[in-house]
């Protein structure tokens, strides 16, 4: 392991044990909170950690998953690296999905795991686990600390690495014997590692040859994507639209990089997006692809995708460029760096008509979607209404977290964004259970505002537990449960796909309400639509955290969708289109 070009000396402190300097190297990076659950081969540094809760404040989750949500959260509100412990065996392996979750999603982290003591290392020992192993192909990098000389170092480096480049989780596997051995700690932040290049240098024929494209075209769209928000670049973004005109679209994680009520933003892309958006996208001659990834979510069928298109993709991560989608230019760069030389480069620029041809297919999802799900027709209420009144309700400034599934979508289509990093949500992995945990940790990134967790009934029992972390560190968090006794979404492929089979989707609920209050908060059942209003003003008058239940239609559904493997003009806007 080499690191070269260190910043200068920090800090010097003689004989301290390898758990303390673990500690003091955490504060030397300005960590101020982490998320973590004890347990045997940590216990050290917990112990180190007590002499030091008045520099950092320590989250006590229910699970292990629940501590690296939260410390997800954390980082999608607040720009900071996310940092999480969690002790060896299942410990350690209970942090593997959350990792999972946050390298696909470009989340930073480092997350530090306890070890058995070093001779015992590969016997199968007490609560042993290979998790160096185990989280090899899901994290940016990860290394296993034996000896207490090494932890500072290796700390620095992994905050470098957690955070430069294409953000991403690390680990740190610390032996028990290192956390108690002695070390002269002296810290140096990182700067620099020996063949690890978090950005390339921008080539300037490339910024030339997409200022042409841009200037040229006749019908360009834009796709936002989480890499804006990564890299600070929504202002810049905004100039540049402004400048050329060009209507933009969002994917899932892009959301609330720009103004909902922004004219030139056209909605949502992907299998739940917006009409316009997707069609269009099979529809412009130019695609400017900013911070996103091309998934397969947003594409459908790739050979069917924006054939008639040139494609300008900025991206700081050189493996995702071509990978799934052919460019005519690509710009390796941070997105605020690309948009800000493209935006000397370009000409300004009016895009009316082709900004006009979006307006019959927003008409066109208004009457056959969006009016039916924000007023239904139907007795029950509808996802959609509930979403859309709490957003009205807390002006469009609060932070909208979710779990998976159809409240997800109808979340992400109507809860509307004022604020940048205020969409929190599992994108690429698609993960159960996220919601109610990374709730936590955005409440305590940015304690300010308040917290919405939209829930489904599903999502909500696998990380429930997380209920006692907010009520004990009393968050502002409102947790609502749109609960149609279903696991909704994959309930709504077996209506549309599977002839209406539903196997083993049927969700035999307990008593929420009960149990909420069994945690401490306070608690409402809504299950008429004439009680909605008030229940969502009372939550919100609430100080502290909040259980909303709403009983909502069993078998309502998403849409627009974009079938599974269907090019994305096959957009259906209702289970017979």
């Amino acid at each position: 392991m080499t690191t070269q070009n260190h910043s200068s000396l920090t800090s010097n402190e003689e004989n301290v044990s390898g758990a303390k300097a673990l500690i003091l190297s955490l504060l030397e990076e300005g960590v101020d909170t982490i998320f973590g659950y004890p347990g045997g081969a940590i216990m050290p540094v917990y112990d180190a950690l007590y002499d030091y809760l008045d520099q950092v404040n320590h989250i006590l989750s229910r699970h292990e998953q629940g501590a690296i949500h939260a410390a997800q959260g954390y980082a999608r509100v607040s720009g900071k690296v996310g940092v999480c412990f969690a002790t060896s065996g299942p410990g350690a392996t209970n942090l593997m999905t959350g990792i999972a979750d946050a390298m696909i999603d470009s989340t930073p982290l480092v997350c530090f795991t306890g070890q058995v003591t070093s001779p015992l290392l590969g016997t199968d020992a007490f609560q042993e686990s290979d998790i160096v192993g185990m989280s090899m192909p899901v994290t940016k990098w990860n290394y296993q600390v034996t000896s207490a000389d090494e932890i500072a170092e290796v700390v620095a480096k992994a905050f470098f690495i957690a955070s430069t480049g294409r953000p991403g989780p690390v680990l740190i596997d610390i032996s028990k014997d290192a956390q108690f051995s002695k070390v002269a700690f002296s810290y140096n932040k990182c700067r620099r590692i020996r063949s690890y290049l978090p950005e390339q240098p921008i080539e300037k024929r490339a910024l030339v040859d997409a200022a042409k494209l841009i200037d040229d075209a006749k019908k360009p769209l834009m796709l936002v994507g989480q890499g804006v928000v990564l890299s600070g670049a929504e202002k810049t973004l905004l100039q540049f639209a402004e400048k050329t005109d060009i209507p933009m679209a969002s994917t899932l994680l892009g959301l609330s990089a720009v103004p909902s009520d922004h004219p030139l933003l056209k909605g949502m892309l992907g299998m739940h997006g917006n009409y316009g958006p997707n069609v269009m996208t099979n529809e412009c001659d130019l695609l400017i692809a900013v911070g996103m990834r091309f998934d397969d979510r947003v594409t459908g069928d790739i050979n069917t995708y924006a054939k008639q298109a040139k494609v300008i993709h900025i991206e700081i991560d050189p493996s995702e460029i071509n990978k799934n989608i052919p460019v005519e230019v690509a710009i390796c760069s941070d997105a605020k760096k690309a948009l800000k030389m493209l935006c000397r480069l370009v000409k300004e620029n009016k895009h009316t008509d082709w900004l006009k041809e979006f307006t019959p297919f927003e008409e066109k999802e208004f009457d056959a979607v969006i009016k039916n799900d924000l007023n239904p027709v139907q007795n029950g209420i509808s996802m959609a209404e509930v979403v859309n009144k709490v957003a009205d309700a807390t002006n469009h400034q609060a932070i909208m977290a979710t779990d998976v599934g159809q409240q997800q979508m109808m979340a992400a289509r109507y809860f509307k964004f004022k604020d940048s990093r205020c969409c929190v949500t599992s994108g690429g992995l698609g993960t159960m259970g996220f919601g109610l945990p990374a709730a936590v940790g955005a409440a305590v990134g940015n304690p300010n505002k308040t917290v919405i967790a939209f829930l489904g009934d599903g999502g909500f029992q696998m990380t429930i537990q997380e209920m006692a972390t907010i009520k004990q560190e009393n968050l502002n968090v409102k947790v609502v449960v749109l609960n149609n006794e279903f696991l909704g979404m994959v309930r709504q492929w077996q209506e549309l796909f599977f002839d209406r089979r539903y196997s083993f989707t049927e969700m035999n609920n307990p008593d929420f309400i009960k149990i909420a209050q069994g945690y401490g908060f306070e608690a409402k059942l809504v299950d008429k639509r004439e009680d909605l209003d008030g229940a969502i003003s009372e939550m919100l008058a609430t100080e502290g955290p909040y259980f909303l239940e709403v009983r909502v239609e069993k078998e309502e559904n998403v849409f627009p969708m974009v079938p599974s493997g269907a090019t994305v003009s096959d957009v259906r806007l209702g289970p017979n289109s």
